[in-house]
């Protein structure tokens, strides 16, 4: 709801929310990666939504712009999900603040993930060593899927995000799959769910040919060390499920660091990648042709307002 504390704006939400919703009826579903991003008021929140005594309020901010959000986009991937387990309580107040046509994605939390954890201090004693959780699926169908389980009809899909894996830990796809096939093949078919790999080597038959035996799609990556999407969508059997996920993440070439550093506060766009925003129009194609479900997201970090992006990917 726009009230005087907003400043005027030149992005039309209204009609923006209109395309996305048609889209959506035709099971082409496209959004951010995440929400919580101040950038994007005036475009997406009204900034005197989050006003107490007549000063921008973070902590309201955060705590509420996803109800704004979802009057815009039909979906979201929760990225957040990637560092937490996530308690029942958590989950409650999160579907809330969306209506029931909402679809959330979220990433699997890294403990199932992560084969070593990487040396930051985030990690405490953990730091450097192998994780013992990786690909448990005993632990991920009771610490996740079960306190998730009563929001499974507005959980589009979800996402296990595996990082690059040095040829120490893993030597070639064959190695990765012999852990990852019999995990895919303990899954509850309740949900859907998608892979997503840095590893480019990893992008061969036997990898596709896991992925479609249980249904699980291949997450289309735009990322710093990962060949273009159009390379991807072009590797033969590359579409493994019987619906469609791609992240828009990183122009290739460049880190997250960096990304941070040229974009924020992710006003704007910064630095337009049009072959990434063709090869998103193409999969919103293909999802037509095939009569398929798709799910895009996009992040700030692509090209500096996810909202811009996606903009200008669903023109007419």
């Amino acid at each position: 709801m726009d009230t005087l504390f907003d400043e005027p704006s030149a992005f039309d939400r209204d009609a923006f929310a209109a395309r996305l919703k048609d889209l959506a009826l035709r099971h082409i579903y496209v959004g951010g990666s995440s929400w919580k991003y101040e950038g994007w008021l005036g475009q997406i929140y009204s900034r005197g939504n989050y006003l107490v005594r007549g000063r921008f309020s973070q902590k309201l901010f955060n705590d509420t712009c996803l109800k704004e959000y979802a009057q815009t986009f039909p979906t979201v991937c929760g990225d957040f999900a990637f560092y937490q387990f996530p308690s029942e309580e958590f989950w409650r107040r999160l579907f809330l603040q969306t209506p029931p046509g909402f679809r959330f994605a979220f990433k699997v939390p890294e403990q199932i993930t992560c084969k070593v954890f990487p040396a930051h201090a985030r990690y405490g004693g953990q730091s450097g060593a192998e994780n013992e959780s990786f690909l448990d699926a005993d632990l991920l169908k009771e610490s996740f899927l079960r306190p998730l389980a009563p929001y499974r009809d507005r959980t589009a899909l979800l996402i296990f995000e595996f990082g690059g894996f040095s040829k120490k830990t893993f030597g070639n796809a064959g190695e990765f799959l012999e852990r990852l096939d019999p995990f895919l093949a303990k899954l509850p078919p309740e949900f859907r769910y998608a892979v997503e790999i840095r590893n480019a080597d990893f992008l061969e038959r036997d990898y596709f040919r896991s992925l479609r035996s249980h249904n699980v799609a291949h997450v289309f990556n735009a990322w710093s060390r990962m060949p273009e999407l159009r390379y991807q969508m072009a590797l033969p059997d590359s579409f493994t499920a019987d619906f469609i996920v791609s992240r828009a993440l990183l122009r290739q070439g460049r880190s997250y660091e960096e990304a941070v550093q040229l974009f924020s506060p992710y006003t704007e766009v910064k630095d337009p990648n049009p072959e990434v925003r063709q090869s998103l129009r193409d999969m919103v194609r293909i999802a037509q042709d095939k009569q398929t479900t798709a799910f895009l997201f996009v992040n700030n970090r692509l090209e500096g307002n996810a909202p811009a992006t996606i903009l200008a990917i669903t023109e007419p």
